[in-house]
């Protein structure tokens, strides 16, 4: 089931969130950088402001299965574009079709407010996530910037469900 994220639910969300992206980021960041209690503590302050967030700037959806939080995706509007900032599946739930599941609930909200182009960054070392967000549509707009530091920029047409270059 995919429903909007509650208050109630942020610490489950941080630490699936935490969960997820020791996945690709063990082994290239300094495990402080993306487990240590500092950064726990940012990203649940960061998931408190996106889900207390008003519903006309984004919204943060929630994964659930047998009452537990199974992945998250956040997406937000700001200066007319809209970027999808987070999508994240607890890893014992990859491969259940959670993914796909959040990012058409994410299509769906995007249509519904006559959204038709959408942008995205993804870790360059996160080859799994890059697969796909690249078997859903997500392609490098060569009229943009590719990467910024690290991360890879891609955008998706909504309107059409076609790659935006």
């Amino acid at each position: 089931m995919i429903r909007t994220a509650l208050p109630s639910d942020l610490d489950a969300i941080a630490a699936l969130h935490t969960r997820a992206r020791a996945t690709y980021y063990r082994g290239h960041l300094a495990e402080g950088a993306y487990a240590g209690a500092v950064e726990v503590a940012r990203f649940r302050e960061g998931w408190a402001r996106a889900v207390a967030r008003a519903q006309g700037d984004g919204a943060v959806l929630c994964a659930e299965r047998d009452g537990r939080v199974t992945g998250v995706a956040a997406f937000r509007t700001a200066d007319g574009v809209t970027t999808l900032t987070q999508l994240h599946v607890d890893p014992d739930h990859w491969r259940r079709g959670t993914g796909a599941a959040l990012h058409a609930a994410c299509l769906d909200a995007w249509r519904r407010a006559g959204v038709d182009r959408v942008r995205l960054e993804v870790y360059e070392h996160n080859l799994r996530a890059q697969a796909f967000y690249a078997s859903h549509g997500w392609r490098p707009d060569p009229r943009d910037a590719p990467r910024t530091g690290s991360h890879r920029v891609l955008w998706l047409r909504v309107a059409q469900g076609t790659p935006a270059a």
